[in-house]
């Protein structure tokens, strides 16, 4: 007989000190060696990983760069509008990241969340796919192969570009130059970014066999949660002097919970204090498809080489990227390492905020500019008026106002106008002026009604016997999407219908008729085709540039047959797009270096039971950033270039707390941080440690 049996029999009436343990893990597998890319220490399933995060984004990015101009110009929404419906929607895609991250780290693992979940909920946002795919790459290296899992970051953050750029360049083209029942094809925009997705799923699914696929540990946000709960409460309830204090707050949770969970919910909050400051540098990086674009709008995108759409200007930031992140990691760092300076991640991040400040005070400038070219518009108790002589001779035209003084006088020739808007003021927002024409001998006095802050033209034409006028309004500044309005006036005496290849043909009646505005793609427009109810012909209306109107008036006075006279009521925009290269590349600059560090610092300073979670909380900063522009373009109601100076203002005062945050900051070296096998020993040995006292104590 064994003389411990009766010892051994007593144990089993005692259990371990703590009564919320993690629950026991089954024995760790026998680590597989997976096979690398070309003899290299790089996993091949990361080839699978990078080729899923690229079909990902450029569904994503693909669809994100035409949203603003859909919002804009197909359902109409005015540009705050547009702009933070936009934000909405990249916030909540960012914020979705954390309940992918709670489903991924405590129940279906990084893959299952990944394949599974996370591709079927897109509509909802990217938040099962975010939080997973980074980390879950960094967990295909083993610990040795640490600085090749530094470099895998930055290819994944390529491979993000990769798609983006792509995308970015090919979808507003889908949108444009297709036509889908006679407009712009937006199905066909949104359409092919879909199917990449479809792409992604089967090219993920490929590579399963090949992943380490860590296994689940339990439910980690309701223990941090309950932890961290338990932490405060307890201090709270031992608030005597007699009871000594503790080392950390958070060493209050010792009593309920093992020593490794408090270590990684310290290591946990002490990186969550240190992104508080940071979406204010998303809310400046994520205006590029939404301010930036609109800003585009009001630029001339022909490079004489080369003509660019407003929202293909967007595929400057991916392209700059992939030169960016190669130059950075091989070059400047390298230089500055042999230079003996200490460049650690928080100084990156910190450097890429100053860049994003610079790029934003370049974005002001450039806003500017723009609007000291554009016309001026009329305020309050103000109009602009200009004059259109059709007649077959000169007209001399007078304008009175109120008490019968003139408040203009012009002598037009025939088919011509004033050579610019005159300004007019008014008594009241409202007013009848009285125009008096003379033509040859007759002398003809009319009437019209204007309002303030609008534009108006008096077209003067032939009605048989003499001259007639009509005023009609103008639109008032250049169009809000880059795109060139334009509107016929019909000499003829029978309508004539106009394809201009947009959707349904634009009718103009009879006996100068007026056509209301339409807005057509930049482009040189040589045959365009008309009907008349007995003929077709076709007019040459030339260049339409961007952000011009023009005024075409079909007419049949020459011996050359039916010509479209064109005129420039709003000037082509001035400004090249080209001026905003600088911006843009300050922008990209900073992403490269405030964004990639930020993925790699995330996942080396992460506990291993919280790899996502942590992930998800730096992607919750973009949803933040987010909404913080949502929230100023709804309501800060400044001009566009003060509001760029603004968001410059913040993120200086935001950069300057970031530091001093960072410089207080010690970062958790990689043999710091305990893996799932090593706190499994570790509970293991502190059961252990306990019954073997109890047993003494026996």
């Amino acid at each position: 007989m064994n003389p411990f049996q009766k010892n051994e029999s007593k144990e089993t009436l005692f259990s371990p000190v703590s009564t919320e343990e993690v629950p026991p893990r089954p024995p760790s597998p026998p680590k597989k060696s997976s096979p690398k890319i070309c003899g290299s220490s790089y996993p091949l399933s990361i080839a699978f990983i990078v080729v899923n995060e690229f079909c990902e984004r450029f569904s994503y990015y693909g669809m994100k760069a035409v949203l603003t101009l859909y919002f804009l110009y197909f359902l109409h929404w005015n540009e705050d509008t547009s702009t933070s419906v936009y934000h909405a929607f990249s916030s909540l895609c960012y914020f979705t990241p954390i309940l992918g991250a709670a489903i991924a780290d405590s129940w279906l693992g990084k893959f299952k969340i990944l394949s599974l979940v996370g591709l079927s909920l897109i509509a909802l946002g990217t938040g099962g796919i975010k939080p997973c795919v980074a980390a879950f790459g960094g967990d295909q290296f083993e610990e040795k192969h640490a600085e090749e899992r530094t470099r895998y970051f930055s290819v994944f953050y390529l491979s993000i570009n990769a798609g983006s750029l792509i995308s970015t360049f090919i979808t507003p083209m889908l949108r444009g130059d297709v036509q889908c029942f006679g407009d712009d094809c937006y199905a066909l925009a949104f359409g092919v970014p879909g199917l990449l997705m479809v792409i992604a799923l089967v090219v993920f699914a490929m590579g399963s066999k090949m992943y380490k696929k860590p296994p689940p540990e339990g439910n980690i946000v309701a223990q941090v949660i309950k932890c961290i709960w338990f932490a405060i409460s307890n201090r709270f309830k031992n608030r005597s002097e007699d009871i000594p204090k503790r080392q950390h707050w958070l060493d209050w949770a010792s009593e309920k919970y093992p020593k490794h969970l408090i270590l990684d919910v310290k290591a946990l909050t002490r990186i969550l204090f240190l992104y508080i400051p940071l979406p204010m540098f998303w809310a400046l990086l994520d205006q590029q498809g939404s301010r930036w674009t609109l800003q585009a709008t009001k630029m001339n995108g022909n490079l004489g080489f080369f003509v660019l759409q407003p929202d293909q200007m967007q595929v400057l930031n991916p392209f700059l990227v992939l030169i960016f992140i190669p130059l950075f990691d091989l070059v400047i760092y390298r230089l500055i390492a042999k230079c003996g300076i200490s460049f650690s991640s928080l100084r990156k991040m910190a450097i890429g905020m100053i860049l994003a400040c610079l790029a934003f005070a370049v974005a002001a400038v450039i806003e500017i500019k723009i609007n000291e070219m554009a016309p001026p518009q009329p305020g309050s108790q103000e109009i602009y008026l200009q004059i259109l002589n059709l007649a077959d001779d000169e007209v001399n035209v007078t304008v009175l106002g109120n008490g019968n003084h003139s408040l203009l006088t012009e002598s037009i020739k025939s088919f011509q106008k004033t050579t610019n808007y005159s300004k007019l003021h008014l008594k009241k927002k409202k007013q009848d002026f009285q125009f008096h024409l003379k033509y040859h001998n007759l002398s003809v006095h009319t009437e019209h009604s204007v309002e303030e802050k609008n534009w108006y033209s008096l077209i003067i034409h032939d009605n048989g016997k003499g001259i007639s006028s009509m005023l009609v309004k103008d639109i008032e500044n250049k169009t809000m999407n880059g795109m060139t309005a334009i509107r016929f006036i019909n000499t003829l005496h029978e309508d004539v219908n106009i394809s201009l290849g947009t959707d349904i043909p634009l009718n103009v009646g009879e006996d100068y008729g007026v056509s209301p505005y339409r807005t057509v793609q930049r482009g040189e427009y040589t045959a365009v085709h008309c009907k008349t109810e007995d003929k077709d012909f076709s007019l040459n209306l030339g260049l339409l540039d961007f952000g011009a109107a023009y005024l075409f008036v079909i007419t049949n006075i020459t011996n050359q047959g039916l010509q479209a006279w064109k005129m420039e009521d709003i000037p082509a925009n001035e400004m090249s797009i080209a001026w905003q290269l600088p911006q843009y590349i300050l922008v990209t600059a900073a992403e490269v270096m405030f964004s990639v560090t930020g993925l790699e610092f995330s996942y080396s300073q992460a506990p291993s039971s919280m790899k996502s979670v942590l992930q998800a909380a730096w992607l919750l900063t973009v949803a933040v950033g987010n909404i913080i522009v949502l929230v100023v373009a709804q309501f800060s109601g400044l001009v566009q270039w003060a509001e760029f100076v603004l968001f410059s203002c913040l993120l200086l005062v935001v950069c300057l707390i970031f530091s001093i945050m960072g410089y207080y900051y010690v970062p958790v070296k990689s043999e710091d941080i305990s893996r799932p096998e090593d706190k499994q020993i570790l509970n293991f040995q502190g059961n252990m440690i306990n019954l073997e006292t109890k047993n003494t104590k026996l």
